[in-house]
C-alpha cells in the first residue's frame, strides 16, 4: 500500500514537473523589427493593401534573412478608458541584423514612397533582439 502511494506521487510529480516547464522560443536569437502604426484623430490605414502589397513587398527585399512576419491590428488599448495606442503593426524576424539592414537600404525610398499608399501615419520603429 505504502509502495503504490510512493509511486503515484513521484508519478504525479514526474508529470506535473513536465507540464510546468516552460518550452524554449524558436525565435530566441532572433532580431524583431517591430513597424508600429500609432493612432490618432484623422490618420488611417488601409489594412488589405498592407497585407497584400506592402508586407510581401518587403519580405521579398529581406530574402532568406527572412524567417517570418507578422500583421498585427489594433483593438482597443489595454488601459481602460485610454485611446487605441497603435492601428496597427507589422513584424519581420530576421536572423541577422546587419543583413537586413543591407537588403533594407537599397529600397529605402521605395519602401517609405509606399507608406502614402496605405496610411498617413508616421511609424515608430523598434529593433529588439528576442531574449525568450
Amino acid at each position: 500500500m505504502k509502495f503504490s502511494i510512493v509511486l503515484s506521487l513521484m508519478l504525479l510529480t514526474v508529470s506535473l514537473s513536465s507540464v510546468c516547464q516552460e518550452k524554449p522560443s524558436a525565435d530566441k536569437g532572433l532580431i524583431k523589427i517591430s513597424i508600429m502604426y500609432p493612432f490618432a484623430e484623422g490618420k488611417t490605414f488601409n489594412m488589405e493593401y498592407y497585407e497584400t502589397k506592402h508586407m510581401p513587398m518587403v519580405a521579398v527585399f529581406l530574402g532568406s534573412n527572412l524567417v517570418k512576419y507578422t500583421i498585427e491590428k489594433g483593438l482597443i488599448s489595454g488601459i481602460p478608458s485610454q485611446p487605441l495606442p497603435f492601428m496597427a503593426i507589422g513584424t519581420f524576424y530576421v536572423k541577422s541584423l546587419e543583413e537586413y539592414q543591407a537588403a533594407i537600404a537599397p529600397h529605402r525610398d521605395a519602401i517609405r514612397a509606399d507608406f502614402a499608399r496605405y496610411t498617413n501615419a508616421v511609424p515608430v520603429i523598434l529593433i529588439s533582439e528576442v531574449v525568450r
